[in-house]
């Protein structure tokens, strides 16, 4: 469904170490640098990348957003929340855990990136 997505960071090179660690935590490569200073991250489904904000002003998270990364399993998701917060993030919400939905039981953790972007992995749980 989508091409890909792109979060603002008042420091790219900071969020690139703290994408690095999560997204690494769930086995993808660190992130490419362009010649405009934006981070990608490639996958065969698209794209996640980092960029300043063309407008020039600051970062800023968005109220009610939240990205979410496909964890293969709860260890993977504990693990991506670890390196998350031994790389600038901070949790939000609950703590990683199992919760019901009504499309079934989701192992879920949340974390806030360095520029306060709400992000989750998630993991479903058959």
């Amino acid at each position: 469904m989508f091409s890909h997505i792109m979060v603002g960071a008042n420091d790219v090179q900071a969020s690139k170490v703290f994408y690095d660690a999560i997204l690494g935590a769930l086995g993808h490569e660190p992130g490419v640098i362009d010649a405009k200073g934006r981070c990608f991250y490639f996958t065969e489904s698209g794209a996640f990348a980092i960029t300043k904000p063309i407008d020039g002003e600051p970062a800023c998270h968005g109220n009610g957003n939240t990205i979410g990364f496909a964890a293969k399993d709860s260890a993977a998701a504990d693990a991506w929340h670890a390196a998350g917060i031994a790389n600038g993030g901070t949790s939000c919400e609950d703590n990683p855990g199992l919760r019901e939905s009504p499309i079934g039981a989701l192992y879920l953790a949340y974390l806030r990136d360095p520029s306060g972007n709400k992000i989750c992995a998630l993991h479903r749980v058959e």
